[in-house]
């Protein structure tokens, strides 16, 4: 039985919903609508907030992934799919609609870094891209022949270059929401071949 201590140790090592999440959230919604999708994986799913709302507001099956196996066991608790994974390795190629992703953007130093889940969960590395570049990689095999990529960027992380980036893997962007912090701002890149 998990006591108390436990449980909040495993809630503060899991990203929680903020305004990345609800951004990603309604713009992925809002596109969705228009087009027919049946199934759909969130890579990083944290407490699952992004994967639920798509899922109850476009009807679509939504799976979740995420590398940290306290964040998979959050989702499951909030009733989405989750798979402990690196980025979308286990699943077979083909399969998904769409996938959405708020990938950790945040530029840090490494000789600062932590080692535990909350810093995997916003570290970019220096250029805020670390995770980015692997994940436009390996995303296209995953995605069926119509399939979409919803990929949030930091004006920290540099969102001309992600779209050089997911140029040079055959994506065109298109951005489809912009929102402005004092620190940053944020946007939702829709990716297709």
């Amino acid at each position: 039985m998990t006591d108390l201590a436990d449980r909040r140790d495993a809630e503060t090592a899991v990203y929680q919903p903020a305004e990345d999440s609800g951004l990603l959230a309604d713009a992925a919604i809002a596109d969705m609508k228009r087009d027919s999708v049946e199934l759909a994986l969130e890579v990083g799913t944290g407490s699952g907030y992004v994967a639920d709302r798509v899922a109850e507001e476009t009807g679509a099956r939504v799976l979740g992934s995420d590398v940290n196996p306290h964040a998979c066991a959050q989702a499951r608790e909030r009733g989405v799919e989750a798979v402990r994974a690196d980025l979308v390795t286990p699943f077979r190629d083909g399969v998904f609609d769409a996938v959405l992703f708020n990938p950790p953007y945040l530029p840090t130093d490494p000789e600062v870094e932590r080692d535990d889940w909350m810093e995997v969960a916003l570290s970019g590395g220096e250029d805020g891209l670390a995770v980015v570049e692997p994940f436009l990689d390996a995303v296209g095999r995953v995605l069926t022949p119509e399939g979409v990529v919803y990929l949030l960027v930091s004006s920290l992380a540099d969102v001309d270059e992600v779209v050089e980036r997911a140029a040079a893997r055959g994506f065109s962007a298109v951005a489809l929401r912009d929102e402005s912090f004092p620190f940053e701002t944020l946007t939702v890149l829709k990716l297709v071949r």
